[in-house]
């Protein structure tokens, strides 16, 4: 978190060519990705960052664990109450992210979905969005 500010500067000094993506797993103290992203902002706030420089951040975060994520996603559910099983192979997570990534361009969103991931794909379709 500490990085992130220096990270976007990094970013925004490369124009619209790179975006900076912020990849985390939500403690069990936060109660969801915008507490998260809140803990974010005060950090980049207090290094000098400006929101709309902030706003440029796409964030993805997993409640608990990605594992839970490509468990849903290799296997269709996942209880985000309780860690994930650990992935052991490369190919299971390439695999998870490609069907992530036709899932959040689709806007699938619905309450099949876990909630950080629910969250996560908002963010990511956002991205989209600024890039067009």
């Amino acid at each position: 978190m500490e990085t992130t500010p220096r990270e976007l500067r990094a970013v925004l000094a490369q124009g619209n060519r790179v975006t900076l993506m912020v990849w985390a797993d939500l403690d069990h103290d936060q109660a969801d990705g915008d507490a998260l992203r809140e803990d974010f902002w005060r950090e980049c706030e207090r290094q000098g960052v400006s929101r709309a420089e902030f706003e440029t951040i796409v964030f993805a975060f997993a409640k608990d664990r990605l594992e839970n994520w490509i468990q849903f996603l290799n296997e269709g559910a996942t209880d985000e109450k309780v860690e994930g099983p650990r992935v052991k192979f490369d190919r299971e997570v390439g695999n998870a992210a490609k069907k992530l990534a036709k899932m959040c361009l689709r806007g699938a969103d619905g309450e099949s979905l876990p909630k950080s991931l629910q969250w996560s794909c908002k963010n990511w379709r956002e991205l989209v969005g600024r890039m067009r």
